[in-house]
């Protein structure tokens, strides 16, 4: 029987934001891969369909042009959240072919099912762009220990150990050529054999890159500046820069295309992002095309060392965690020397200036200096300044990417709503 496995959003993704308003949450990173890319790894024979909410279709078939979005054509499906943080345990658990109509939870909470027949005939007639464990109802159950990321915190709480098993998977698969051999004159290595080097790579004298305490993964064509120091586990994604003097502590996942200086700790930057002065941003997480101004700091731990508590869909929720920094969303900019308290949220397409602390919560589309009103980002400005900064990559804002602009501007009005802004 021909299987497919349809990657899935479900109902819980609203947690997330402001990550997931520009992706869905299968493309957020955790360790060196994405939540999709590992499952495209462990399951690699699928042929693999992506569901996604119905205003990031359209956008997610440019960015996916080998794979099929919200298009299920097989007639077997094994359904997989795109929360779930796929291992090679996970795909023994829940293999791509085994019983049919039988729905795996974790608790109360949606990890995967799989359908045939009559059911999944009925589910494909019935689906309205986000799974709930109610759209399986009826089947057998079978429950499953796995890791689902709930909260924003979870994937720099988890990123270490994925950084690891991530590195584990990429050397088995790539072997022999894994490890680079060239050599860096004046370049320190501790553990090398827990680095990996890709092509057309420059590596300054004075840089120390120090895999004693987990790997470090450099992918193709980064440039390290002298005198910088990379601690593992990490990760430097193709085309990124590491400036001159910059310390990469334990924990960061960084780029493709990213530009970074100054201080790092436990910090994953999507594509396109810039930290590249500095200041310090530890435990954070952010999303693409993010510009942070030079000495741009981050607290990630109270005064009193205990919980963080976090905004989430405009609420507090207290994260359980000791440390924790701030979460900013797509295309939004911090200026020079800003500071953010622990566990700030900044929304997409936002800019943050002035001196102080700004809102723990600062919703999408918004203008301000810290300790004065926030006013709306005029979407067209908003829009014109992305354009220009994707532009300098040689990269062109699309029509469906212009949509989800508009898309995201509406669908963010009330956070702005209830915080007194002009809509």
């Amino acid at each position: 029987m021909n299987t497919q496995i349809c990657l899935f959003e479900d109902l819980y993704h609203a947690r997330l934001l402001p990550l997931v308003y520009f992706r869905p949450t299968f493309n957020l990173r955790c360790g060196i891969l994405s939540l999709k890319e590992k499952v495209l790894s462990y399951y690699l024979k699928a042929d693999i369909v992506l569901h996604t909410r119905n205003y990031l279709a359209e956008y997610m078939r440019i960015r996916n042009s080998g794979l099929k979005v919200n298009e299920l054509t097989a007639d077997s499906v094994l359904f997989i959240n795109g929360r779930a943080v796929v291992d090679e345990q996970f795909a023994k658990k829940i293999p791509l072919n085994g019983e049919q109509n039988v729905v795996y939870v974790q608790g109360d909470s949606l990890v995967a099912a799989r359908l045939s027949g009559e059911k999944l005939k009925r589910l494909k007639e019935n689906m309205m762009g986000l799974f709930s464990l109610s759209d399986f109802d009826g089947l057998m159950r079978e429950e499953v220990s796995v890791t689902l990321i709930n909260y924003p915190w979870e994937l720099i709480q988890h990123n270490g150990k994925q950084l690891c098993a991530d590195f584990e998977y990429l050397k088995k698969r790539k072997k022999k050529n894994f490890l680079q051999k060239k050599k860096y004159p004046g370049v320190y290595f501790l553990n090398e054999k827990n680095i990996f080097i890709g092509s057309n790579v420059v590596i300054k004298p004075g840089v120390v890159i120090d895999a004693e305490a987990g790997p470090v993964y450099i992918g193709e064509n980064v440039e390290v500046l002298p005198f910088s120091t990379i601690m593992g586990p990490a990760y430097i994604g193709n085309n990124s820069l590491v400036k001159a003097g910059a310390k990469i502590y334990h924990d960061c996942s960084i780029g493709p295309v990213c530009k970074v200086g100054g201080e790092l700790e436990a910090t994953i930057m999507h594509s396109y992002s810039n930290k590249q002065h500095d200041g310090f941003l530890g435990h954070s997480y952010l999303g693409a095309w993010v510009n942070c101004g030079a000495g741009t700091v981050t607290s990630d731990l109270k005064n009193n060392y205990g919980t963080v508590k976090v905004y989430i869909n405009g609420e507090p929720v207290d994260s359980g965690m000791q440390f924790v920094g701030v979460t900013i969303g797509d295309h939004s900019k911090t200026a020079i020397n800003s500071t953010f308290n622990t566990g700030s949220v900044i929304g997409v397409s936002s800019n943050i200036f002035g001196t102080g602390f700004p809102p723990k919560y600062v919703p999408s589309f918004s203008w301000g200096a810290a300790g004065e009103t926030f006013t709306t980002y005029n979407l067209d400005r908003a829009m014109e300044v992305a354009r220009k900064v994707m532009i300098r990559r040689k990269i062109q804002l699309t029509e469906p990417e212009e949509k989800l602009f508009f898309k995201l501007f509406e669908l963010t009005r009330d956070e702005r709503r209830k915080r007194g802004m002009p809509l």
